[in-house]
């Protein structure tokens, strides 16, 4: 039933997001791009493809940075079109993902201030989709309560900060607590969001894709905590999201893993996540695939299957993280060229 009504909201939408999804670069264009001997070949090959023109305003030697930002603008015009057409319940979930990288910006600008970097150096590296008005003056920041209080208590980010707030003074490792919380309220609210305002086929995908968000997270949380006496394993629950395939039988063995085996072996006990090891190895053995490489190929083998369904908004969000990977692989292939590294070209994540 949901099918039928979709087009009256949401059909021009979905078409734009198909059309977007339609530009991304297929197998021969990445052929032709591995095959560019300098950047100015790889701006040539990309001007004949949906990017055209994307570097026109520029002038001067190119770099990957120049190109990485460049396509990533390209990105941002697109989803705030998206935004500016949206209403209602697309409104709310479009809000919702650029909740994640208002969070990754507030994070990185506390940071970045604690280290003493230029703020305007910082503001530059922020992700653009998780912009907002106050984000500047994240500076001041001293502690999280006095940042709460003064600065995100009017923002969107607001109702995240549930346990969060704390009198601690700020450090990397306080500061990363925060962040990872912030992500466990995020999640559990947007799934809340999908559990109440979508229906099928909708409901199935977003849940899907949801649940590997914050199954990457406890696997990550996880792994990095490894051996970290300053976490207890209470600690590391709090940081959880409580969802996913893994919860809630493992999130407390996962919690008390002491060694990077022991958490393999609980890892690969859920059947998508059986082979999540499998390529990984030792830094030192040459591998040329990791775990992050291991978690963006799940993420677009999901975003694959989330365009098969028709009359569906999870179309925004695989077209989203499709495009962000496109954006990765572009960077990767243009940085392999200008440090001349042909051999290792070829190691990015196909988008179809």
């Amino acid at each position: 039933m949901e099918g039928l009504y979709f087009n009256i909201d949401y059909g021009y939408l979905d078409g734009i997001v198909r059309g977007y999804k339609s530009g991304l670069l297929g197998g021969n264009q990445y052929v032709n791009l591995t095959q560019c001997d300098n950047l100015e070949d790889l701006k040539l090959q990309l001007s004949s493809t949906d990017y055209g023109n994307f570097l026109a305003s520029h002038s001067g030697p190119l770099s990957t940075s120049i190109i990485q930002d460049n396509l990533s603008k390209k990105l941002y015009q697109q989803f705030q079109y998206l935004k500016s057409q949206s209403s209602g319940k697309l409104a709310k979930y479009l809000d919702y993902i650029s909740y994640g990288y208002m969070i990754d910006n507030v994070s990185l600008m506390i940071t970045g201030t604690l280290h003493d970097r230029d703020c305007s150096e910082i503001l530059k590296k922020c992700h653009p989709l998780g912009w907002f008005d106050t984000l500047p003056t994240l500076s001041i920041a001293t502690d999280i309560e006095s940042l709460y209080n003064t600065v995100l208590i009017d923002t969107p980010l607001a109702p995240f900060f549930k346990n969060c707030l704390t009198a601690d003074d700020l450090d990397d490792l306080n500061i990363e607590i925060i962040r990872n919380k912030l992500y466990k309220n995020y999640l559990e609210s947007f799934v809340e969001f999908v559990s109440t305002e979508f229906g099928q086929p909708d409901l199935e995908i977003m849940e899907r894709l949801l649940n590997f968000e914050a199954d990457k997270r406890v696997i990550n949380i996880s792994l990095n905590s490894l051996n970290n006496p300053d976490l207890t394993s209470e600690d590391k629950l709090s940081l959880f999201p409580n969802y996913g395939k893994l919860y809630p039988n493992f999130h407390q063995s996962l919690s008390d893993a002491e060694d990077v085996e022991q958490l393999k072996s609980i890892v690969e006990s859920v059947g998508e996540y059986q082979d999540l090891f499998s390529d990984v190895q030792d830094s030192n053995s040459g591998s040329s695939k990791n775990l992050e490489d291991w978690f963006y190929l799940l993420e677009m083998n999901y975003c694959k299957n989330a365009f098969t369904q028709q009359f569906t908004l999870s179309a925004i969000w695989a077209w989203l993280r499709s495009k962000e990977q496109e954006i990765r692989n572009v960077t990767w292939i243009a940085e392999c060229i200008a440090q001349n590294q042909k051999n290792r070209i070829d190691n990015y994540i196909s988008v179809y």
